[in-house]
């Protein structure tokens, strides 16, 4: 028996989950619209985390992806993304974020629920169909950047001034700039265009060199 929580901004199907939970002798612990309140509720009743959190792609309170998952990941859960199937770019954004995997709302609720009992045992979700969706969205196609690409954009786009990334990585000031501009280019090569600095801020996330808060990432 799993402990589950339920996190999505439509009741109708949260309350359908729970029914299928309970016949499946799944213990449904937390059902609510939105991360923060399933966190609130683990700080007030002092309770371990779910097993599995079951968790809609987009809620309506403004959260992204990204802060969702990771946020639930942090605290302790697996992630299974209850979403429709025609989204690959958030998709990806949620595996990333250390989602176990995805399953459609349009699937039948047994396999919503055998989704559920892989996941809670720690085993993979088989996510075919949904790493096919994502292989073919050119919005997350490689721009194949150089190491030292990729450390010019981590720093700039981090927030640091062109002129102290170059200082930091002991490059001048002309050689940073040479790197970014090549960073632009073949960003727009691949469908992924970055004019401005947030646009590089958006590229550096989507592709895992700085963290969802825009802290250096590891990676």
């Amino acid at each position: 028996m799993s402990r589950v929580a339920l996190i999505d901004d439509h009741e109708s199907v949260r309350l359908g989950l729970e029914a299928a939970c309970a016949r499946d002798s799944q213990t449904v612990v937390f059902s609510g619209s939105t991360v923060v309140s399933y966190l609130e509720w683990r700080a007030a009743s002092g309770s371990a985390p779910a097993d599995v959190v079951v968790l809609d792609l987009t809620l309506g309170d403004g959260t992204t992806v990204t802060e969702n998952v990771t946020s639930l990941v942090s605290d302790g859960a697996s992630v299974v993304i209850h979403s429709v199937a025609d989204r690959p770019a958030a998709v990806r954004e949620a595996l990333s974020a250390g989602a176990a995997g995805v399953v459609s709302k349009s699937s039948a609720l047994d396999d919503v629920l055998d989704a559920i009992r892989t996941v809670a045992q720690g085993e993979a979700l088989n996510n075919v169909e949904w790493a096919s969706a994502v292989d073919g969205d050119r919005d997350f196609a490689d721009a194949q950047l150089s190491t030292r690409e990729r450390e010019v954009l981590r720093l700039y786009a981090a927030g640091l001034p062109l002129k102290a990334v170059a200082e930091r990585l002991g490059v001048a000031y002309s050689t940073a700039k040479e790197n970014i501009t090549r960073i632009r280019v073949k960003y727009v090569e691949v469908g992924r265009p970055a004019p401005t600095k947030v646009d590089l801020l958006r590229r550096a996330m989507e592709d895992g060199i700085v963290a969802a808060d825009g802290a250096s990432s590891a990676r």
